[in-house]
């Protein structure tokens, strides 16, 4: 028996495919993806099983270490998207305390200052000075 480590003609159709359809069904439900997920790894485990050399299989070793890796940047992505929430909750907080003080502001060129009279936004929060809204970034001072 001649077990190489290409893929048929047959094989490589099959596989294509497999990709044509993935394709077909994510444009039509109009997902853009710019990263793998779970069930993305897990399809790529199981081509790389199916299509190994059986005389040279891949260590089990080598499969634990690719699944404690992608856990570890799933988790890692996670954390990231969660500090992202947190920083817009914090943002927002501070903003709220500034209402009834007086502020500084860096406009452009010049300088604002004021009373905040109101706030709004979530992530990035903008506060009401002298009738004008600014980022809640620009204030320079509190008093």
């Amino acid at each position: 028996m001649d077990f190489s480590a290409t893929m048929s003609v047959q094989d490589k159709a099959v596989s294509q495919a497999q990709v044509n359809n993935l394709n077909a069904v994510l444009k039509q439900e109009g997902v853009k993806q710019n990263a793998l997920g779970q069930d993305d790894f897990l399809k790529i485990l199981i081509t790389q099983l199916s299509y190994q050399d059986p005389t040279a299989p891949m260590e089990d070793k080598e499969f634990i270490a690719q699944m404690a890796q992608f856990s570890s940047l799933e988790q890692m992505t996670n954390m990231s998207s969660e500090f992202t929430k947190l920083s817009g909750t914090l943002n927002l907080n501070s903003a709220i305390s500034m209402i009834g003080k007086n502020v500084t502001i860096a406009s452009g060129e010049h300088t604002v200052n004021g009373q905040v009279e109101e706030v709004t936004g979530t992530e990035t929060p903008q506060v009401l000075v002298n009738g004008k809204f600014y980022d809640f970034n620009d204030i320079q001072s509190v008093r």
